[in-house]
């Protein structure tokens, strides 16, 4: 069988009232990014303590799902910008990708385009995402809630 059918896709837009260069340093401000995470329960701990924003940056990440302990590092690797931020992410069970974008519609206006793509490790995981896959409609409309209060959250936080 083909990979990409275990592989589950995520994107969502956001249209904002910030010019894009300020929506870009909203949603790459990795200091407010690690509070949020670590104000959610996980434990943050930065790879490359430089306090420049850019490729190089990652973090360990752990968190407890479904009642066990997990483990993630997660990497910036793509910083160009006000443009596109790429983060791609790999735990014992799964491989992640973010694509962050953003397009200006004008002078005060932008657009957050957000893709996340996750790929299974191994069996357990593809097994995971095939049982995902029957809500995946219920999931996208969490996806959509989960990424809108995450944008709140950093021009806020």
């Amino acid at each position: 069988m083909a990979i990409g059918l275990f592989q589950m896709k995520f994107s969502t837009r956001i249209d904002t009232d910030l010019p894009a260069d300020r929506l870009f340093d909203e949603i790459a401000n990795f200091n407010t990014l690690e509070r949020m995470m670590i104000g959610r329960g996980a434990s943050v701990t930065r790879i490359d303590p430089s306090q420049e924003p850019g490729c190089g940056i990652g973090w360990n990440i752990g968190f407890d799902w479904r009642g066990k302990p997990r483990r993630l590092r997660l990497d910036v690797t793509r910083y160009d910008r006000p443009e596109q931020l790429t983060l791609a992410g790999r735990s014992d069970a799964l491989d992640l990708s973010v694509v962050a974008t953003v397009v200006a519609l004008s002078r005060v206006r932008s657009r957050l385009i957000l893709e996340t793509e996750i790929r299974p490790r191994n069996m357990k995981a593809r097994l995971m995402l095939q049982t995902a896959k029957l809500g995946k409609s219920q999931l996208d409309r969490r996806y959509e809630r989960r990424i809108v209060e995450f944008v709140d959250q950093m021009r806020h936080g």
